[in-house]
């Protein structure tokens, strides 16, 4: 059976940022994250939610908020 999370560090390769950052963005919860015990894991379908190309859209203004990227209709 494949694996259905990763790891803080796994996660942080992925997304191209630092350990510290995604420990913060999970604590804070702005990446949803599962606890157990000391560790910290990371849903791989959030993982591919968040590095997904959503292809083209009408155009919009994206404001970036921590990890979170919120997009405002433009016009």
């Amino acid at each position: 059976m494949e694996k259905q999370t990763v790891t803080i560090k796994e996660a942080a390769q992925q997304l191209g940022l630092g350990h510290n950052a995604i420990y913060r963005a999970a604590k804070n919860g702005q990446i949803p994250s599962i606890r157990i015990g000391n560790r910290i894991l990371v849903p791989k379908a959030v993982m591919q939610r968040l590095l997904a190309d959503p292809g083209p859209q009408e155009p919009t203004e994206v404001v970036s908020v921590g990890l979170q990227v919120v997009e405002v209709a433009s016009g």
